[in-house]
């Protein structure tokens, strides 16, 4: 069947139409909730440095990760149509040989109870890690004060995302941190949606507002729920490590971008 000519021009108005009304819906601040921070990422170049500071160093952070964290460089971190893109690159630098960036809020902003929330397209390929997680502003000692992953993914697991918390009664190190991990097959084509509601009574993780991970503060205990401070948020991609590195790295899909629409934090009501 053909159609004429006015009659395409019609559809063609009503598809653009019904993919802009997608997108202000995946992108629309909750209304139901107080907006008390955010970053957008609309401008150009570097991230904000009035909301953002940074982790450096090549020292493998803990997990014998691979790659060296740099500041204020815009191959590893820049604002650039409308997203924050944290890029991993196979380059040397120093003794390392994958440059990437892990921006963080500590010092600029921290929150105690709320809702996060983070728009995101993750890398792709063996060895990248890359990860929204939370750490106490006033960390004296890791795990005893907590951490909150919201999202991680490995490369070599292919669309499994994992949330956990660690504390110093449950974390990776004993092997019984608590997590749960949710498959989404698209999460390297498509932007999804990672959000944490934190409360005094329990923490709970959804993408795309489906719950599949809860932490409840049942023992009461600062050892089991250290999470009654304020924390900071983390947003880095990682090479290799202990877990990102588990199956190797294949330096074949170097360069790897990290797409960050926005981060926003709401405060409970």
């Amino acid at each position: 069947m053909s159609l004429r000519p006015q009659k395409i021009i019609q559809l063609c108005i009503a598809a653009i139409a019904v993919l802009s009304v997608i997108n202000c819906v995946s992108t629309k601040v909750d209304s139901g909730k107080k907006l008390i921070w955010s970053d957008e990422f609309n401008g150009k170049g570097l991230p904000d440095s009035l909301k953002w500071n940074y982790d450096t160093g090549g020292n493998g952070f803990g997990n014998e990760e691979a790659q060296f964290y740099t500041k204020s460089r815009l191959e590893n971190a820049r604002m650039e149509n409308g997203n924050l893109i944290i890029e991993a690159r196979k380059e040397n630098w120093e003794k390392n040989k994958y440059t990437s960036a892990r921006l963080l809020t500590k010092g600029k902003f921290s929150f105690q109870y709320g809702t996060v929330e983070v728009r995101a397209k993750l890398p792709k390929g063996k060895g990248t890690w890359p990860a929204i997680w939370m750490m106490s502003e006033n960390m004296k000692k890791w795990p005893d004060d907590g951490e909150l992953d919201i999202m991680e993914h490995v490369g070599f697991n292919q669309g499994f995302i994992h949330a956990s918390v660690h504390t110093k009664k449950y974390n990776h190190i004993q092997g019984n941190q608590k997590t749960d991990t949710l498959i989404v097959k698209d999460v390297s084509e498509r932007f999804h949606v990672y959000k944490a509601d934190w409360t005094p009574e329990k923490i709970d993780v959804y993408i795309d507002d489906k719950k599949f991970f809860t932490y409840e503060n049942r023992e009461k205990t600062k050892e089991a729920w250290p999470f009654d401070q304020p924390y900071f948020i983390i947003l880095n991609l990682a090479v290799g490590g202990l877990w990102g590195g588990k199956e190797g790295i294949d330096d074949g899909i170097f360069p790897q971008k990290y797409y960050i629409d926005y981060v926003r934090v709401y405060q409970n009501r």
